[in-house]
């Protein structure tokens, strides 16, 4: 892919990128701006480079999560779950409430499904592991998120009928 190419791409997906990196850093502004300088160094000094085995996006969600994880790692921080950027609405802190209570896996494949609107083979690429482990995590995930949202109902519905 050529380089005039690969800068439209980038700069289409810039916000996106973004919003990714905070969720790979806690929401940490600063971090996520040096993790995306570093991911655009990387592949700008061809570190990285776009093989085409996967789609352009996962590829590059792929190289900013790990390179997230490197700078982490180098603060002598810990890699902390991923969180939902957008919480200004009440629903949205609900459902981040709900989703933190899923495997670290689960909540990946979903964040990266739902919020990012990958395939399940574009989140499996990002996250460099099978479809089928993918598509496992995504279903067990969505029954627990289910089953959650369920329960939670149910004791919003109790605790009014106590009033």
């Amino acid at each position: 892919m050529d380089t005039q190419n690969l800068n439209t791409i980038l700069k289409e997906l810039h916000r996106e990128s973004y919003t990714w990196a905070l969720c790979c850093v806690s929401n940490n502004e600063d971090l996520a701006k040096d993790v995306l300088q570093t991911v655009y160094l990387k592949i700008l000094e061809k570190k990285a480079t776009f093989s085409g085995k996967s789609g352009i996006k996962s590829w590059l969600f792929s190289v900013i999560r790990f390179t997230a994880i490197d700078l982490l790692k180098k603060e002598s921080r810990t890699f902390e779950e991923l969180t939902v950027v957008d919480d200004s609405h009440e629903d949205h802190q609900q459902y981040h409430l709900l989703l933190d209570q899923l495997s670290k896996r689960q909540k990946e494949v979903l964040l990266l499904v739902f919020y990012y609107d990958m395939t399940l083979e574009q989140a499996a690429a990002s996250l460099q592991i099978s479809v089928g482990s993918a598509r496992t995590h995504y279903h067990r995930g969505k029954e627990s998120l289910k089953e959650l949202i369920i329960a939670q109902r149910q004791n919003e519905t109790a605790i009014c009928h106590e009033k």
